[in-house]
């Protein structure tokens, strides 16, 4: 069953929640919708759902315009995964005897035997530990390709989108900025409001220096005044000469060199500001003149903080954003 969503709109009190929201979902399908807390991810669920009204734009489902439908008719499965509605639910008391986490499992396993055509999910695994999460993951994904459900998996967790979504729609500002893959997205966010929110990035202003002539676009950076070089990019992207424009580069991108000295690559000097410590891999704060960026690793030999580096800004690694 697949189900398109046409410029949903949503005002409260003469406030816009969400505006003008578009996508489409498939059969066999999690579609992930991410975004910040209070960006409106609930009350799109609950547009879709049927249990509010939207103030313009239409739903439909295997092609059929159910936008005038009760929540009834229209028949999507929203379950509520708490603890206490599922106890409810089974003994008509809201007193469980479970840990809300083993609640939320068992609910699950519930919503998943009886789910049929579109299944909402809205921050579902919230009070599940990390293996067990890992476990509900599998288990939807592999219900879902199972029965050809169409799912939509709101969340706020950035890592859950990894764990369990085909696709995700990157919600921001009332609107839906980008739709891709994960990985799409993560590689190339198509501007600064989803570069700021899902996963951690370098971010900055700088100014294009080249003319769109140029094959290789150069930009001087508002903190620090580094020239830096990108790929070639769409000219589109590039904005006015002389503009100021967003850059940014993933720290697992910034790369912490011995010295070799490839003007190509960006190199700048910089110094080691903090070191941190995160398990599996280390975060470098560094600050070049004034320009303030992080790197990841997954282990740090002879660096410690105060000390003196070159950093390697691959031009293939950097992004140009609009705003």
């Amino acid at each position: 069953m697949s189900l398109k969503i046409n410029n949903l709109s949503k005002n409260y009190d003469g406030t816009w929640i969400i505006k003008d929201i578009s996508f489409a979902a498939h059969s066999g399908e999690i579609l992930g919708v991410f975004g910040t807390t209070g960006s409106g991810k609930s009350v799109l669920m609950r547009l879709i759902a049927g249990i509010e009204k939207s103030d313009s734009g239409d739903i439909s489902s295997s092609d059929k315009d159910v936008t005038e439908m009760s929540c009834e008719d229209r028949g999507f499965q929203f379950p509520s995964l708490s603890n206490e509605s599922f106890w409810q639910k089974l003994f008509g008391s809201k007193e469980s005897e479970l840990a809300d986490g083993e609640g939320q499992i068992l609910a699950l396993e519930n919503v998943l035997e009886e789910a049929d055509g579109v299944l909402l999910l809205d921050n579902s695994f919230c009070q599940m530990d990390k293996n067990t999460k890992a476990n509900a993951y599998k288990k939807l994904k592999q219900v879902t390709k199972e029965k050809n459900l169409t799912v939509i998996f709101a969340t706020n967790d950035y890592d859950e989108i990894f764990q369990v979504c085909n696709r995700v729609a990157i919600l921001s500002n009332k609107e839906i900025k980008q739709i891709g893959t994960p990985k799409e997205i993560y590689e190339n966010p198509n501007s600064k409001a989803v570069a700021e929110i899902f996963g951690e990035n370098n971010l900055f202003l700088a100014r294009r220096l080249t003319s769109n002539k140029s094959s290789i676009p150069e930009f001087l950076t508002l903190e620090g005044e580094h020239k830096l070089t990108t790929a070639q990019i769409d000219k589109k992207k590039l904005g006015t000469i002389n503009q100021n424009i967003f850059l940014s580069i993933r720290p697992e991108q910034v790369v912490i060199t011995s010295g070799a000295s490839f003007p190509e690559d960006n190199l700048l000097k910089a110094k080691v500001t903090d070191i941190k410590f995160l398990g599996s891999t280390t975060k470098i704060y560094l600050d070049s003149e004034g320009l303030e960026l992080k790197s990841k690793v997954l282990r740090v030999v002879g660096l410690n903080v105060g000390d003196e580096c070159v950093v390697g800004l691959p031009p293939n690694r950097i992004n140009v954003l609009k705003e």
